[in-house]
């Protein structure tokens, strides 16, 4: 799978550390690093930023975002956008978004995790990647809920060996406790950005000297662990005792 480190990392010096010959996630957010991603990554993709706006109260702009969004996907390295979402929106108001979005597959389209599994397929079944996105009731921050509920739900995009049938994105879902455990293509966190200032967290006769250090330590982490093929994993611990979903809605 492809870990994509999300920025802001400051000082850009860590960003570099961070990001050179690896992957990054640029938030339409905080889009100031984006040069130096697609200067030094192996690639890059965009993040719509609607999660950073929402959780700051800051009104959204998603024709900038279209405009921003067409540029850099021109640029060699990077892979995809993520299609604006409503956070807390309904699935009627985030299927209008992605009618709207003007850059066909290049873009991935979010699932939240609280929508029902009928549009999940739906999604699934329409485009190449899909991206999974928390819900209030299902945050990854605290996995438990989240893992089962897709234990409940990827069976229905998957095949009979348990193969989920697209690439799946997992949004802020780094955690190894999710990454081990679900069949993801690529997943993203500011895992890095967030924790190489705090230096109560790094103490000890061999905590790093560096934050650029720092970011050496976190990435090795972080990428350390990779996902399973196929939903085997999920199923055997969070799955539950009855007919698949795959068995009841393709029977």
């Amino acid at each position: 799978m492809i870990h994509y480190h999300g920025g802001p990392i400051t000082p850009e010096t860590c960003a570099l550390r961070a990001w050179s010959g690896r992957h990054a996630f640029v938030s339409f957010a905080h889009p100031a690093q984006i040069e130096l991603a697609a200067s030094v990554c192996q690639s890059f993709a965009l993040d719509n930023g609607a999660f950073s706006m929402w959780r700051a109260g800051k009104p959204t702009d998603w024709p900038a975002f279209y405009r921003w969004s067409e540029r850099w996907l021109r640029a060699p390295s990077c892979d995809f956008a993520i299609i604006p979402d409503v956070i807390g929106g309904s699935e009627d108001a985030n299927d209008a978004l992605i009618a709207e979005w003007p850059h066909g597959f290049a873009g991935v389209p979010v699932w939240h995790l609280n929508e029902s599994a009928q549009r999940l397929v739906r999604l699934a079944d329409t485009w190449p990647r899909i991206a999974l996105g928390s819900a209030e009731d299902f945050d990854v921050s605290t996995p438990r809920a989240a893992l089962e509920r897709l234990a409940d739900v990827l069976p229905l995009i998957a095949d009979a060996t348990g193969a989920v049938l697209t690439k799946l994105h997992g949004l802020r879902m780094l955690r190894s406790e999710v990454v081990t455990r679900v069949p993801l293509a690529s997943a993203d966190s500011t895992n890095i950005a967030r924790n190489i200032g705090i230096d109560s967290a790094w103490k000890g006769s061999y905590s790093p000297s560096t934050k650029e250090a720092r970011a050496d330590v976190l990435v090795g982490r972080i990428e350390q662990h990779q996902a399973p093929r196929d939903l085997s994993v999920l199923i055997a611990e969070y799955g539950r005792a009855e007919p698949s979903r795959q068995e009841v809605l393709f029977a």
